[in-house]
Formats: structure tokens, sequence, C-alpha cells
């Protein structure tokens, strides 16, 4: 499974999304699925806890699109 697919399913189960084919690359995550901050705080753990990286909170910020996640932890798995 690629890191999009990964994602995606995360996404999908912890904001309660039934089809998670309606997650884009270019969704933003808060608000095409009116997440908020303790969603986001869920999400960073979910990743850092699947893909063995730490995401800092700076980097949190720049991160608005499922794609802006993607690139990031694809990023991180390549250090």
């Amino acid at each position: 499974m690629d890191t999009f697919e990964s994602i995606r399913g995360f996404l999908a189960e912890q904001l309660g999304i039934d089809d998670p084919e309606t997650i884009t690359m270019d969704s933003d995550i808060l608000n095409d699925f009116d997440a908020d901050s303790l969603d986001v705080v869920d999400m960073i753990m979910t990743l850092e806890d699947e893909f063995g990286i730490e995401i800092p909170d700076e980097a949190i910020e720049g991160m608005h699109t499922v794609g802006d996640v993607v690139r990031y932890v694809e990023a991180k798995k390549a250090d």
C-alpha cells in the first residue's frame, strides 16, 4: 500500500468518512472534512506511529492538504 492510500485510510477512519475515495491529494484537511485541532493532533500521532517518523509543530503548520501530508511523510521516510 502506498503512502497516499495509507494516509487516506487513517483520515477516513479518524474523521468518520464513509467513502475514502472522496479523499484526494487536493483535499483540505480542515475545510473539506470539518476537522478540528484535536483531529489534527490525532492524525499526526497516527502518522508518527505508523511511519516511525517525528513531525515537529512547525511542519504541521504547513500541512493544509492531504498532498502536503503525503509529500512530508514520503520525504521523511526517504531520510
